[in-house]
């Protein structure tokens, strides 16, 4: 038997985990819309569950796509998610919850949610890795996916502060940083182009948990709006010099950089 077809067989475990976490995620969605209807109404409701709901399916899907990738960093084929890649399945969750509230207006305890949803993924960003080092269970799929949360996170919050005018529209540029970053190392390797090993950095971890810190502030209903605008630029400017400095590493050369 192929290895494709071998990875397309779920072990039984893997099979219960996935099913046990699959309608874990349906009962979150239920509790959210339910405590939406009741504290907002029914069409408010289901304006949220909407986005959270296509998001939290595309993160399911994401995870099933990848399957095959559920292997130690040594390339052992594992029968088990593992606690680490479960607790970043639940910041996936956490993050669908605050998207959301990109296309709801609330008030009261609500106003209150993407703070908090969004504040709790990023504290469980550390967590998830130190588990998995702990308990020897890195895998290639919890690279995969811590990845692809901090990314989807980077869209989310900025997009529901843009939204509740909490940040300036350009502030988007964060979330299409990596993106353009992608799309151009795309185009450049169509144009014929070599594209280098990315170099490490003692920057990147830095500054995105700066990111993250700040949007969690942004968010929060205290916080003092004019002073947080005032600041956004500061904060923003070296993360996309980074991703700036980092593509040109890649494409020109990684030596200088």
């Amino acid at each position: 038997m192929s290895n494709d077809a071998t990875d397309r067989l779920l072990p039984r475990r893997l099979a219960v985990e996935s099913v046990a976490l699959g309608a874990t995620a349906l009962c979150v969605l239920a509790a959210g819309y339910w405590l939406f209807t009741v504290l907002a109404g029914r069409p408010l409701a289901i304006r949220w569950l909407a986005p959270t709901g296509a998001l939290t399916a595309f993160v399911a899907g994401y995870a099933w796509t990848h399957r095959g990738t559920l292997r130690g960093l040594d390339g052992t084929r594992l029968d088990s998610l593992g606690l680490a890649n479960g607790i970043t399945l639940a910041r996936a969750v956490l993050i669908a919850a605050v998207a959301g509230f990109v296309v709801v207006d609330v008030e009261g305890a609500l106003l209150w949610a993407p703070a908090v949803g969004y504040g709790t993924a990023v504290l469980l960003d550390g967590v998830d890795g130190a588990v998995a080092r702990t308990l020897g269970t890195e895998t290639r799929l919890g690279q995969r996916l811590d990845m692809a949360v901090d990314t989807t996170g980077f869209v989310v919050a900025p997009a529901v502060a843009v939204a509740w005018d909490l940040l300036p529209v350009w502030y988007l540029l964060l979330s299409a940083a990596r993106y353009c970053y992608r799309g151009g190392l795309f185009l450049w390797r169509r144009a014929g182009g070599s594209v280098g090993t990315l170099p490490p950095s003692r920057l990147r971890r830095p500054l995105a948990a700066l990111q993250m810190a700040f949007l969690t502030v942004a968010l929060l209903p205290p916080a003092p709006t004019p002073l947080i605008r005032t600041v956004a630029p500061v904060v923003l400017l070296p993360s996309l010099v980074v991703f700036a400095r980092d593509w040109l590493a890649v494409t020109v050369s990684p030596s200088k950089y």
